[in-house]
């Protein structure tokens, strides 16, 4: 291993920092994009369906909670974004119905 391998390493601490400004960042940045959502026509969430739309790499669909608590990225959402398996993805749920038992 050489000296420039060593300063290209992660330390799992300096990993889960960086793990952590990401998704804080990402939270932002969902918080103010449905910020404008919400602001949009006065009716709440009635411009949701364009999400897809607005920014390249993000797919919105609808998906049964399985399960456990599981939910699947349909193949289709996952081949155009490139997602695979073991891949980190961010979610946000908005619930759109609930079971009746």
């Amino acid at each position: 291993m050489t000296d420039e391998d060593d300063a290209t390493m992660w330390t799992p601490a300096a990993f889960a920092r960086q793990f952590q400004e990401s998704s804080e960042d990402a939270a932002e940045r969902q918080m103010e994009l449905f910020q404008q959502f919400a602001g949009a026509g006065g009716s709440g969430f009635d411009g949701f369906s364009g999400l897809g739309s607005m920014s390249m790499g993000t797919a919105v669909f609808k998906t049964r909670v399985q399960s456990g608590g599981r939910i699947s990225i349909p193949d289709a959402e996952r081949e155009a974004l490139g997602i695979d398996e073991g891949d980190i993805v961010q979610t946000v749920v908005i619930p759109l119905k609930q079971n009746e038992d």
